[in-house]
C-alpha cells in the first residue's frame, strides 16, 4: 500500500487549501528528509575520509604501489580510491518512497507512520581505477549498494553480499558513525574481492576501426569487471 496524506475530494476545503494541504503534509516531509540526508552524507564523507588517512600508510608500509586515497568530487559526491578500484559515493537530491511490492510496506515501523517510508538515497558504485587514469570512458561501473534514510535518521542498506543483511534493521538503526565505518568496510572488503573477469570471447572478437584508431593502446574498448557476464546478487563473485 502507497501512503496517502489527504483525500483530495474533500468537498468542504477549496482547491488552494488542500494545496496548502499537501505542501505541509508531504512537500515539507521531504525537506525533512533531504535534510537528513545530507547530514548522513557528510558524516559519511568524513568517515570514508578518515578510513583513507588511517588505511593509507599501512597500505604502503606493505607496499609503495598500494595507493589508498579520498577525494572530494562535489557537495553531493567523494570517491575512495583503494589499490585498483575506485569507490563512488553519490548523494541523490531526490526523496523517494518505496514501491507497493517492497517489503518494508510489510514492517509495523512504517505502518504505525507512513511518511516513514520517504527516504533519500546514497548510491555506492564501483568502477576500475585505470578506467579514470586512462579516461576510458566506455568502461563500466557496478551499483555496489545503496543506503535509504528517513527523516528520523533511520537507515538501511541494499547492497551485495553482507552489505544486504548486516544493515537492514530499518525499524531501529539510527544514523550512527561506527556504523556508517562499517559500511564503508563491508563495501570495500566486497569491491577488492569482485575481481576482473576475462569477457567471453565472442563478446570482444569484433571491433570497430574507430575504436581500434581513438588510442594506439585501444583504451576505447569497454571494460568491466563482469562484462559479457549477467551480473546477479549471489553469483558475480562465485
Amino acid at each position: 500500500m502507497v501512503a496517502t496524506f489527504i483525500v483530495l475530494t474533500t468537498s468542504a476545503m477549496s482547491t488552494n487549501e488542500m494545496i496548502l494541504q499537501v505542501l505541509k503534509e508531504k512537500s515539507s516531509l521531504k525537506q525533512d528528509v533531504f535534510q537528513t540526508n545530507i547530514k548522513l552524507f557528510k558524516l559519511l564523507r568524513d568517515v570514508a575520509e578518515e578510513f583513507a588517512r588511517e588505511l593509507k600508510p599501512k597500505a604502503q608500509n606493505i607496499d609503495k604501489r598500494l595507493l589508498v586515497e579520498f577525494k572530494e568530487k562535489s557537495e553531493f559526491e567523494f570517491e575512495l580510491r583503494v589499490a585498483g578500484d575506485i569507490l563512488i559515493f553519490s548523494m541523490h537530491t531526490n526523496v523517494f518512497e518505496f514501491d507497493a511490492s517492497h517489503p518494508m510496506w510489510k514492517t509495523s515501523y512504517i505502518r504505525e507512520d507512513e511518511s516513514r517510508s520517504y527516504c533519500g538515497i546514497i548510491n555506492i558504485y564501483n568502477f576500475l581505477a585505470d578506467s579514470f587514469k586512462y579516461n576510458r570512458s566506455n568502461d563500466l561501473g557496478y551499483l555496489v549498494a545503496r543506503i535509504f534514510v528517513n527523516r528520523e535518521e533511520h537507515y538501511f542498506v541494499e547492497g551485495k553480499r553482507q552489505l544486504g543483511f548486516l544493515f537492514n534493521d530499518f525499524s531501529h538503526a539510527a544514523v550512527d558513525r561506527e556504523q556508517l565505518m562499517k559500511i564503508v568496510e563491508s563495501a570495500i572488503l566486497y569491491c577488492i574481492g569482485f575481481d576482473l573477469f576475462t569477457p567471453p570471447f565472442d563478446e570482444v572478437k569484433v571491433v570497430s576501426l574507430a575504436q581500434v584508431m581513438e588510442t594506439s593502446s585501444m583504451m576505447s574498448l569497454k571494460t568491466g569487471k563482469r562484462l559479457g557476464f549477467r551480473f546477479q546478487a549471489d553469483t558475480d563473485i562465485e
